[in-house]
């Protein structure tokens, strides 16, 4: 039992852990949109987005058999450390204060405020501009899910526990949602960003080593070991970009980084 959640533990948390930040996104996005527009529209937005994220996943999932398990391994691990650093830089950033902190509850004023200045669009009582900006909120979060979920399972046969993951992911948050129907402003989304960077980073070396041909010493074991060296070298550079010039750290202030 111990083996076998050493093999399936990394891929569940990285799944959960990243679907878990994208969830509290489109939650936030999905709650200002029933709040100011109606919640029948907002949900039939929803519900289009989530079916149309089935239908890629359900064509997407058995392609992924026909590539070859080497070319699978390198085209994957180069993405995943392309996602997962462009994640772990700006955890690193916001966690020193060199870019503003994620803030949910600064998402969520300002689509309500844009939203209230829409005018009624739709017909037989559905709000057209309701309907599509749940549903664009639910595909765009919900597109980094799948390639999470894909990106995480689809080598070494874990496709089934990545999606477990998510999965749980999306039953926490919407639990959450249905009992506070407000943005989850309290949550650490930098820290969980931190961790998803560091995991999928992690995955990505991993799968890029494999692809080359190269054996890793203890196999799958290697994952922990490369996510605590990732874990330890970004804590490290926290103190690092706090401590860059004024001159440097001007610039990046300015920048208006999303995600």
């Amino acid at each position: 039992m111990i083996i076998e959640w050493t093999r399936i533990g990394p891929p569940v948390t990285a799944a959960f852990l990243g679907s878990l930040v994208e969830f509290i996104e489109a939650l936030t996005i999905v709650i200002a949109v029933g709040t100011v527009r109606g919640w029948r529209s907002a949900m039939l937005g929803t519900i289009m987005g989530v079916l149309l994220l089935a239908v890629l996943v359900s064509l997407l999932g058995p392609a992924l058999g026909l590539i070859p398990i080497t070319l699978l391994q390198l085209v994957v691990g180069v993405l995943l450390v392309l996602f997962g650093m462009r994640w772990l830089r700006k955890a690193v950033l916001r966690e020193a204060g060199v870019i503003p902190l994620h803030d949910e509850a600064q998402v969520y004023a300002k689509e309500t405020e844009a939203l209230s200045e829409k005018g009624f669009a739709g017909t037989i009582g559905w709000d057209a501009i309701a309907i599509a900006t749940a549903f664009k909120a639910v595909v765009l979060e919900g597109l980094e899910v799948v390639f999470i979920v894909i990106a995480v399972g689809s080598v070494g046969h874990m496709l089934i526990p990545a999606s477990a993951g998510a999965v749980a992911a999306g039953i926490v948050i919407v639990l959450f949602g249905l009992a506070l129907r407000r943005p989850l402003a309290r949550v650490p989304e930098n820290t969980l960003k931190f961790a998803v960077g560091i995991l999928i980073s992690a995955f990505g070396v991993f799968w890029v080593g494999e692809g080359l041909g190269f054996h890793w010493p203890g196999s799958d074991l290697s994952i922990l070991g490369l996510t605590v060296g990732f874990l330890l070298i970004s804590l490290a550079m926290v103190p690092v970009a706090r401590h860059r010039p004024a001159e440097e750290l001007a610039p990046a202030q300015q920048r208006k980084e999303s995600y």
